[in-house]
């Protein structure tokens, strides 16, 4: 049913333009066969750029199920092109010109509205990259910088629409958005792995420390999701005057659990340095008395 439409009136079209002598002949129409012929022409054009769209749009669909969505501006983008090259041709048909004649001839017109539209044609353009490269899908959860983040709701031609994981609704140009670095959580998985740091005094051994902060964080991963997608990793990263920094590696199986499984981990590990005694450095301040020559010439007691 998706496809008879188009495909019944490209059949129509075809018939028209093949019998278009004898329709005039012996059905007495008041029209030339030439202007039927370039009506028919002309039905044809549109009737096969319908049909074509209509297939792409439907296999794209069917590539769609079970995966992420495709963007909507990728099947927007074919059925207008589709249109547009049937225009072309539709135009030539009418003024006796080849299709490169039609687009010369309008060439000035063109760039006049090109340059009276730049910044919206600046987004569409940006908008139609981020169809055909889709860096990222409706439904994923991105970043773009560390204020702008959140789940692709909606990509449209000029602007990209994202809910935050407050509920807030946040539209950005597309322009805007192709020149900013894009952290896509949900390509080429949902799940990823993200880490933290912590420093511990010089008073528990690295190989004690890791340990006991590995424990805790296979715990937490354990309690923050029933099914865990990778083992936690610690590492000593840094070792000075202060202590030593260890950076816990741990899985995270969706963006929107981030904030959760980030809670549970640092719950997890303060319980273990709680229970067995062990208390992140503190720094110390050391205090200096300057005493200027002048005052210590006019106090004897500093003789």
């Amino acid at each position: 049913m998706w496809l008879f439409a188009p495909t019944l009136a490209c059949l129509v079209s075809v018939l028209l333009y093949v019998f278009h002598a004898y329709l005039t002949q012996f059905i007495a129409l008041e029209l030339e066969p030439e202007i039927l012929l370039k009506i028919s022409a002309i039905a044809s054009f549109y009737a096969f750029a319908w049909l074509i769209a209509r297939v792409i749009n439907s296999v794209l669909m069917r590539k769609d199920s079970g995966k992420r969505k495709r963007p909507k501006l990728l099947r927007e983008l074919i059925s207008a092109t589709a249109f547009l090259v049937a225009s072309v041709a539709a135009i030539g048909l009418l003024l006796g010109q080849s299709a490169g004649g039609v687009l010369a001839s309008s060439g000035l017109v063109i760039a006049v509205l090109g340059f009276a539209i730049r910044n919206v044609l600046a987004d569409v353009l940006s908008g139609i990259a981020i169809g055909l490269e889709a860096p990222f899908r409706i439904g994923d959860w991105v970043e773009f910088d560390e204020d702008t983040s959140g789940r692709v709701i909606e990509i449209g031609w000029r602007t990209t629409r994202v809910r935050t994981k407050h509920d807030t609704y946040m539209i950005l140009p597309n322009s805007q958005i192709s020149r900013l670095m894009l952290t896509n959580f949900s390509a080429p998985r949902k799940h990823y792995q993200a880490s933290l740091e912590i420093v511990l005094g010089h008073d528990i051994g690295i190989a004690q420390a890791k340990k006991l902060l590995l424990e805790a964080a296979v715990a937490a991963s354990a309690n923050a999701s029933g099914n865990v997608v990778g083992k936690p990793h610690v590492l000593a990263t840094a070792y000075n005057s202060e202590g030593v920094t260890y950076t816990i590696q741990y899985w995270v199986p969706s963006y929107a659990s981030d904030g959760e499984c980030r809670d549970a981990v640092l719950v997890a590990i303060d319980e273990a340095l709680r229970e067995h005694g062990v208390s992140p450095p503190v720094g110390r301040v050391q205090l200096m008395t300057i005493t200027s020559p002048a005052s210590s010439a006019n106090d004897p007691s500093l003789a």
